[in-house]
């Protein structure tokens, strides 16, 4: 039993200990190339959590990781794949305002949601649910942002990519088929100047983006490389979440 998980804590150990941060893995369910499971992004954030949850309780801080979302915000040409489960940003926000309601009831006032999906957007929802818990917390963590990614990986991309192919590796072996099954992960640019260079913004239509649903070469991809770069991230979140925990909520400024 590992105390700072809930799924496998019990009701004698939670009656007995005071709680300073809850944290929220929310991932989503897609296709992630042909080598990666559907849930990648809710593996790795839930690992990532627990493993950072870990590093705080050894350092003193009462973390709490909470069972992980797997639904996320989808692309169009995604949605119509089989089994990609597309949740509106109104219904993620009904999700969270739920969970922050039970959290500021049983007086948990600190609350961090991880983020393992880019097509999720959690800074508006949070504005939205925030206001009508006053004395609540809620933060945000999306660990895919915390170091230059060229730090620890040789191929760019952001979707079943090298990176992510590599923490999956290191996490989840199993789950991992063979790299010379996987497709290159070759992803398409807008034709528009304008949405290439960034002067302004569209979903990618992912059906015509990506032949194999991946953005980004996972050939390269290690076990090791995801360790490396997995203890890196994770010790930055667990000091967040001991420094967290010790705060005054009345004093973050």
């Amino acid at each position: 039993m590992r105390p700072y998980i809930l799924e496998e804590t019990n009701w004698k150990q939670i009656k007995n200990q005071k709680y300073d941060v809850a944290v929220l893995p929310w991932g989503a369910t897609e296709p992630h190339n042909y080598h990666l499971p559907y849930g990648t992004d809710s593996l790795e954030t839930a690992r990532i959590a627990a493993d950072a949850a870990k590093k705080a309780w050894d350092n003193g801080a009462k973390v709490m990781v909470l069972p992980a979302i797997p639904l996320g915000v989808q692309n169009p040409g995604q949605i119509e794949m089989p089994f990609c489960l597309h949740t509106r940003p109104s219904t993620q926000i009904i999700i969270l305002e739920d969970i922050v309601r039970a959290l500021f009831n049983q007086g948990i006032r600190k609350l961090v949601v991880m983020n393992g999906h880019g097509g999720n957007d959690f800074k508006p929802i949070i504005r939205e649910v925030l206001p009508q818990f006053p004395g609540m917390f809620i933060a945000l963590n999306e660990w895919f942002k915390l170091v230059p990614n060229s730090d620890y990986f040789e191929e760019e991309g952001d979707h079943a990519n090298e990176m992510e192919t590599s923490i999956i590796m290191h996490y989840f072996p199993e789950l991992v088929l063979p790299l010379e099954e996987a497709g290159e992960g070759k992803g398409k640019t807008f034709k528009l100047k304008g949405l290439a260079d960034k002067t302004a913004w569209t979903p990618r239509q992912w059906d015509k983006v990506s032949e194999d649903t991946g953005i980004g070469n996972p050939k390269k991809a290690t076990a090791e490389k995801g360790k490396n770069f997995l203890e890196t991230i994770t010790s930055i979140i667990g000091e967040f979440f001991v420094e967290l925990a010790e705060s005054d909520l009345g004093e973050l400024y």
